[in-house]
């Protein structure tokens, strides 16, 4: 494991040095890692933030939550710039109800814009490794929730040292794959959605879900979130071509 990766570990421990809930069985430990770089402008941010809120309190989510086992996910919002900016919007939260869902959603549209550069993939997936190791919640599941508009690297860990340190740990690593128009637009050089399957997702019954437009990104966000709190796979994943 190389020495970035190792620091990263460390940063995470570091901000659970103190845990807040002592051995707290979830369903599901869940980082969702937004695209913040310099891309994605601050409008889009709100944007991107507000399609998360509304997912999370959609009766849909919270009857799937209802559904489970322990009826209780852990959730924290990151977003990922470059590879010193990985930054927590919300930080780990249990959503078991309305009110829960209510309180996280608040505080992610609340929270000033925070990250900021060029894209560090590797890192982000290190830094949302990171997190889940360092926690002292025990979730049934371990899933890292990646969303971007790009598959570029441009600094930090390298994607496959930190996709393979994730996937090691048996955590899953899923795509929200963002070709909104409004939001910059497909990239005109590679297929996203591909780059996603080859170079970030992996574990077992991972997936890439496809927003390709502003009036579908609220309801990929839901669909995907569903998707995880239920365990399962979209019959039209690209997950086949991942590795596990």
């Amino acid at each position: 494991m190389g020495r970035n990766l190792l620091g990263l570990l460390a940063l995470g421990a570091s901000l659970f040095a103190t845990p807040v809930w002592a051995d707290e069985r979830v369903d599901l430990e869940l980082v969702l890692l937004a695209d913040a770089s310099g891309s994605i402008d601050d409008e889009e941010i709100l944007f991107q933030r507000q399609g998360y809120a509304d997912a999370i309190t959609h009766p849909e989510i919270l009857a799937a939550i209802a559904s489970g086992y322990d009826q209780r996910i852990a959730v924290t919002y990151v977003e990922w710039g470059n590879e010193h900016s990985q930054e927590i919007v919300v930080p780990w939260s249990i959503i078991d109800g309305p009110e829960s869902a209510a309180v996280f959603a608040k505080a992610l549209v609340s929270t000033p814009r925070l990250a900021v550069g060029f894209n560090a993939i590797g890192s982000a997936i290190a830094v949302g490794h990171a997190l889940i190791e360092a926690d002292d919640i025990q979730g049934h599941r371990k899933v890292i929730d990646f969303s971007g508009d790009s598959a570029n690297n441009w600094g930090g860990i390298p994607i496959e040292v930190a996709r393979a340190a994730a996937l090691a740990d048996d955590i899953t690593i899923n795509g929200l794959a963002i070709l909104c128009p409004g939001c910059n637009g497909r990239p005109v050089t590679y297929d996203l959605e591909a780059a996603y399957v080859d170079l970030i997702i992996g574990g077992p019954g991972s997936f890439v879900i496809t927003a390709d437009g502003r009036d579908s990104f609220a309801t990929a966000v839901r669909r995907k979130l569903l998707l995880e709190i239920a365990n399962k796979t979209p019959e039209d994943h690209l997950a086949a071509r991942a590795p596990h």
